[in-house]
């Protein structure tokens, strides 16, 4: 008997912000400018869904870019992610318009406790009737730290810990109410407390007694997305994850990837098939190839050389004001780097030195530029082909589509690609499902489906 015909996964990457992730695009021409209003978030949320867009999930950080020069007037002014609205709200007004559209968004396990990041998603899930989706990260550089309270970030390990732990209370908290506790008998009983259960969590960074006070949405809890890309965030990943937001330079690189990492989850004692891995990719596209080089042309004049630079001292958490252009790291500055590792280690890698320079860290990573990511451009069906080949090659199980500008970059991907995509039978004509897990293929998470027989040591 056939087997029937994987479709690809579709989510657009968004910020709540004064730009995408793309830190130039509000210097677009085609550029909305009305970011500060529930109008745009509900335009892009729209145009997705008319695209039958799996998932639009948020980025986040609780700073600005502020490690270069520890000062914040180069990134303010020149829109280098300055404006960062809290997500929540920006995710509630894109729910009001649609009925379909899986929405997600980021928060830290570093700064906040497990019952209120477990409340705020469980109930923006009841209240998206099943289409909620956390982005779990672990905050990352000294400015987040300071704007908590904090003298500095914690150690990359150490997040990890303390993340591996927020894990277990939240999901543990996800299970306090059976799917049949509420009977609503006006007669009688509103639930049955003997399917209401307290967790009484103790742990090393953190107690939470209960019981949770949100019972389960339709999908049962939202969906897990993880983006760990050093080894460390790779195990996390595997054992929690079930979106994997990931970061590749070129195909090869991909299908190691996809293969180890699915690997991996086997060996954690998950289904790999029940993880589904997307890298960040760009599309540019035009009716004709001569379209989307014009294009491209534009995108392309749009990055400064500030914006690489101060991007990069974000997200590695180390000053790159402190050294020269052409001044390499020393052994003891590269080991410090407690941010993004997997940047510094890709620098390395790239540049062939053991101690790259911080021209190396602008060139190799091209932080700030286009081709930070895979890039996609031409004509519908010059789109469709590279993205076919990098599905079908078992490089990912879908993609995660970055703005060059916003909203016309996802107008163009669900007016031009989208369909191309569909003719070919990569992607769906139409919904199937109410909740994101319908969308991603996805089962309902039984209580208590979490816990593994062993949990893999840090």
């Amino acid at each position: 008997m056939p087997t029937e015909r994987r479709e690809m996964a579709l989510i657009a990457f968004l910020q709540a912000q004064n730009c995408s992730n793309y830190v130039y695009s509000w210097r677009h021409p085609a550029a909305m400018t009305d970011f500060l209003t529930p109008e745009y978030y509900q335009r892009i949320a729209r145009t997705l869904e008319d695209g039958k867009f799996d998932l639009a999930f948020f980025d986040d950080r609780l700073a600005m870019p502020d490690r270069y020069g520890d000062d914040y007037v180069d990134a303010v002014a020149h829109g280098i992610r300055t404006v960062k609205m809290d997500l929540v709200p920006v995710m509630a007004m894109m729910g009001t318009v649609t009925s379909r559209l899986g929405i997600g968004g980021t928060y830290s396990t570093t700064y906040y406790e497990p019952f209120h990041v477990a409340r705020v998603f469980a109930t923006l899930d009841l209240m998206l009737k099943g289409r909620a989706a956390w982005n779990v990260v672990t905050s990352l550089n000294d400015s987040e730290a300071a704007n908590m309270g904090r003298d500095e970030a914690l150690p990359h390990d150490l997040r990890y810990d303390r993340a591996e732990e927020f894990m277990q209370a939240v999901c543990g908290h996800w299970d306090t109410w059976e799917d049949d506790a509420i009977l609503g008998d006006k007669h009688g009983f509103f639930a049955d407390p003997s399917k209401v259960h307290r967790l009484d969590h103790r742990g090393r960074w953190f107690q939470s007694r209960g019981p949770f006070t949100v019972p389960r949405s339709p999908q049962g809890h939202p969906v897990i997305i993880q983006a760990g890309q050093s080894g460390r965030g790779r195990a996390f990943a595997a054992r929690w994850s079930e979106l994997v937001f990931a970061l590749y330079p070129n195909l090869a690189f991909a299908q190691r990837f996809y293969r180890d990492f699915k690997h991996h989850v086997a060996e954690v004692g998950r289904d790999p098939r029940l993880i589904k891995v997307c890298p960040l990719i760009v599309v540019i596209v035009g009716e004709t190839r001569a379209a989307a080089e014009a294009k491209l042309e534009i995108v392309e004049a749009l990055p400064k050389p500030i914006d690489g630079i101060v991007l990069l001292s974000e997200v590695l958490n180390f000053d790159f004001a402190s050294k020269g252009l052409d001044e390499p790291f020393s052994d003891e500055e590269l080991e410090s780097i407690s941010g993004l590792q997997a940047i510094r280690d890709h620098v390395v890698a790239a540049s062939g030195k053991r101690n790259p320079t911080v021209r190396d860290f602008v060139d190799f990573s091209n932080r700030g530029k286009l081709r930070e990511h895979p890039l996609f451009a031409g004509s519908p069906r010059d789109v469709a082909d590279g993205l076919e080949e990098w599905f079908e090659q078992e490089g990912c199980d879908g993609f995660v589509i970055a703005a060059t500008h916003v909203p016309g970059a996802y107008e163009d991907f669900v007016r031009l690609v989208v369909p191309e995509l569909q003719k070919r039978g990569l992607f769906r004509k139409d919904y199937a499902g109410m909740t994101l897990r319908d969308h991603l293929g996805l089962p309902k998470p039984a209580i208590g489906s979490w816990k593994l027989p062993t949990v893999p040591s840090p």
